[in-house]
């Protein structure tokens, strides 16, 4: 985040994307990331079974910001989870490009997670005993091609608390290192859930910051959980969960500014 005479200084957010979304699985598009057919999750057997997705078909593009958009217990976060390779699927199929992850072995699953995916959570899980720098060498000293951990404290705005420890940060201070940590081994993909959802209006609005740069300015695929129905105008597509189930999609002809969202 540039800084001009003590005021971050942003170009306009990026239009989206030149892809037309399918909202079915009819012409899947050249340009998509993920790719979902029929996903279904059940938790437990017999009676007590929970069914969290119920045949989801889904795709995600390049360079896209997507927000999932639904009540706790939606399924939003057990979709995330199966993408990101945390989770499997019980039924259907789950691919990465052309890589078909619902037959990965659980050790192609920890690769793909490692060169491909970068997870930022509601709860940072900071090292308390590192400092910022340290926290997002962790990532860096195991992926294949990392950017310097200052190179990505900086992208976050956080250049100068580089050598401060995670109780001497604020919480948006914390969740901006966790999105460096994410985001320093270049990822495909950045996976989201809940990131604003322990933070107050300021410090949530300097973490979509954060994460709207991080899509413009790298193209990295975004995906965002979240509750609050008016983060959704920063992304470029919404995709609203019920039930386990996707039950519509809407692509924001015109996006607003994290500053702009109301809390």
């Amino acid at each position: 985040m540039a800084q001009r005479n003590g005021a971050l200084s942003r170009p306009p957010l990026a239009a989206a994307p030149r892809t037309r979304y399918h909202s079915r699985m009819d012409t899947p598009d050249s340009r998509a990331v993920f790719r979902t057919e029929g996903v279904t999750k059940v938790y437990g057997t017999g009676a007590v079974e929970v069914h969290a997705l119920r045949g989801v078909d889904l795709l995600l593009y390049e360079a896209e910001l997507v927000v999932l958009l639904g009540a706790s217990g939606s399924g939003k976060s057990t979709l995330l989870n199966i993408l990101g390779g945390l989770d499997t699927a019980t039924a259907g199929r789950v691919f990465f490009r052309d890589h078909d992850l619902s037959r990965a072995s659980d050790k192609k699953l920890t690769e793909f997670r490692r060169d491909h995916v970068g997870f930022v959570f509601q709860f940072y899980n900071l090292v308390p005993s590192l400092t910022a720098r340290e926290n997002v060498a962790l990532v860096t000293e195991i992926a294949r091609r990392p950017m310097r951990p200052e190179e990505a404290l900086e992208r976050v705005g956080l250049g100068h608390r580089l050598d401060h420890f995670p109780a001497e940060l604020s919480g948006g201070e914390q969740q901006r290192v966790a999105i460096a940590r994410a985001i320093a081994k270049r990822p495909d993909v950045l996976l989201c859930d809940e990131p604003t959802g322990a933070l107050d209006s300021a410090t949530g609005i300097t973490v979509l910051e954060a994460l709207v740069e991080v899509n413009r300015d790298l193209g990295t695929t975004t995906a965002l959980i979240t509750h609050n129905a008016e983060i959704r105008k920063i992304a470029h597509r919404v995709i609203y969960v019920a039930d386990g189930r996707i039950s519509h999609q809407e692509v924001n002809e015109t996006r607003i500014e994290p500053s702009q969202v109301v809390w």
